[in-house]
């Protein structure tokens, strides 16, 4: 009996597979649909040398100076100078990282700064109480003849490393909040290492930008979306951090003014509801549906 049932189940099968093979033919089991997403494209504002013209426009189409109150506002920008910056949180000392992000006018800017090395500072005014040397002299006596100011008269950096992590909050909170793009003017860029990286609040790279050269001069860069995206910005100055003399194998670059859309909240992610809904199969899974009915009339026989 088990004989029979077996040889009878032979001929069920292979007209089934001979029947089939046609169809399946035709159907592609590949997911269908599931394509990456480019990340959005921005618009790459930049210039080396006389840079007043470039970051005048950089400002224009992020739109008016929003200061530093605390709270978002709905379209705008957030600027930070460096120059009003209180002596005993510039060089020599550090600038705590959530410095522009106070609860309260005039620091509440959405800025928090990090970076793997020491810290970050400021460089100091020259009527200092410490008699600290300006533009970053008192860790090496030459920066302060290769080293331009845009503003007036204090600049930044990463003190250990040259990298410093920027992120952005609702200016005054601890709120995560996304920005239409970020600027910066460099000083004294010699290699084409120095660049900004954007990423959006999930740490996806949006692009990688280098910063133009300009010699002992002033360069800018800046990138503006379309909508508010980017969560935080990578920046890297020169190849190496602040201390060996500027030369060919060692490029050292420090920041001026940062000019940035203004920050808006992070939008909860939306959640949709179940629905309940007949089952629809399109025709390549009625087909495998087909397949595995036949199989069991086979295996039945």
């Amino acid at each position: 009996m088990n004989v029979m049932a077996r040889t009878r189940c032979v001929p069920v099968f292979l007209a089934g597979a001979a029947f089939l093979g046609p169809l399946l033919a035709a159907c592609s089991y590949a997911p269908t649909g599931w394509t990456a997403e480019a990340p959005p494209r921005p618009v790459v504002i930049s210039g080396a040398g006389d840079i007043a013209a470039v970051v005048e426009r950089y400002r224009t189409l992020l739109g008016p100076d929003n200061g530093g109150e605390p709270g978002s506002k709905p379209t705008g920008r957030r600027e930070i100078n460096w120059d009003k910056v209180p002596d005993e949180f510039a060089a020599p000392n550090f600038l705590p990282g959530d410095f522009f992000n106070a609860p309260k006018a005039p620091r509440a800017r959405g800025a928090h700064f990090s970076t793997p090395g020491r810290g970050v500072q400021v460089s100091a005014r020259r009527d200092n109480p410490t008699g600290t040397a300006v533009r970053f002299g008192h860790i090496n006596p030459t920066y302060t003849g290769i080293f331009k100011t845009f503003s007036e008269e204090r600049l930044f950096s990463p003190i250990g490393s040259n990298v410093v992590e920027m992120t952005f909050y609702v200016p005054g909170t601890g709120t995560p909040a996304l920005t239409r793009g970020f600027g910066a003017v460099y000083t004294d860029v010699d290699l084409e290492r120095t660049h900004f990286e954007y990423f959006d609040k999930d740490g996806k790279s949006l692009g990688s930008f280098s910063v133009p050269i300009a010699n002992n001069g002033l360069s800018f860069l800046g990138a503006i979306f379309e909508r508010p995206v980017v969560a935080r910005v990578r920046i890297e100055y020169g190849t190496v951090a602040l201390g060996p003399d500027d030369s060919p194998n060692n490029d050292v670059s420090v920041m001026d003014d940062f000019i940035y859309g203004e920050p808006q909240a992070v939008a909860p992610a939306k959640v949709s509801p179940a629905v309940t809904e007949p089952l629809r199969l399109n025709s390549c899974e009625a087909r495998g549906a087909f397949m595995d009915a036949l199989f069991v009339v086979a295996l039945t026989v």
